[in-house]
């Protein structure tokens, strides 16, 4: 099904039918598959509404860029026309960015939170990763030297040496809108999120490295956090029954 939200389509699917409502908030290049296991252990309790971000799976990205705030925007609205009144959100990576900021921010009435792996803490750069930094923009300006035949090319091969795996496998009208999200530091959400809050996260995550998870832990008054072993950014399919029964046992409560 498709919602129709300022001249674009974002694709969702409901399942279910019941009074309590879920809706699933995916990260960042993923799809709503991704959560099929754990949609058949929620469906026949509860009414889920999961989606495809712009740009992904089956919904198409808007002609223009888009900040983090658009991002929430449209959830917020995509709540209001489907009546999704004070669910529980589950969201993983960047769907967290998304959540803290309906919460934390946009203090929009929601029941609980599950937090997976979320992203929203700016990481520092380190000395490499900033010299690193100066060396592309020094190469940057350098192709004004370069004829204007041979330059795309040249621009080219920088960005696939020096960007980032997400970056490169963009498209190009979204490089402007990765960076806007990436660039946004959210911290200043998670003092305001008054929601129980459940945190699952990866031992070995090295796209929201554990230190951040314990950072919201100790930013939002009333969370957990759960630590998987050996669990990587996606520690929900690494440990999906587990995540099952966490999860269960969480919103039953």
């Amino acid at each position: 099904m498709y919602y129709k939200n300022n001249n674009s389509y974002l694709y969702y699917q409901k399942y279910g039918n019941s009074e309590n409502k879920i809706l699933i908030l995916p990260g960042w290049g993923d799809t709503r598959k991704t959560f099929n296991y754990l949609i058949d252990n929620l469906k026949d309790k509860y009414t889920i509404y999961i989606i495809d971000w712009p740009g992904f799976g089956n919904s198409d990205f808007p002609n223009k860029d888009l900040t983090i705030y658009d991002y929430a925007n449209m959830i917020i609205d995509f709540m209001k026309d489907l009546n999704i009144n004070n669910p529980i959100i589950i969201a993983h990576s960047f769907g967290g960015r998304i959540t803290t900021l309906l919460s934390g921010y946009y203090k929009i009435k929601i029941n609980k939170l599950i937090l997976i792996d979320i992203a929203g803490i700016r990481p520092r750069k380190n000395l490499i990763k900033r010299f690193k930094t100066f060396i592309y923009k020094f190469l940057k300006k350098l192709k004004v030297i370069i004829p204007k035949k041979k330059r795309n090319i040249y621009l080219k091969k920088l960005l696939k040496y020096f960007a980032s795996t997400d970056y490169k496998n963009l498209d190009k009208n979204m490089y402007q809108t990765f960076k806007n999200i990436v660039n946004e530091d959210l911290k200043y959400t998670y003092k305001n999120i008054i929601q129980e809050t459940l945190l699952i996260w990866g031992e070995n995550d090295k796209s929201t490295p554990l230190k951040d998870g314990i950072y919201i832990n100790n930013n939002i008054p009333n969370s957990e956090l759960v630590i998987y072993q050996k669990a990587s950014h996606f520690s929900y399919l690494d440990y999906p029954i587990l995540t099952n029964n966490i999860i269960n046992e969480f919103i039953s409560k």
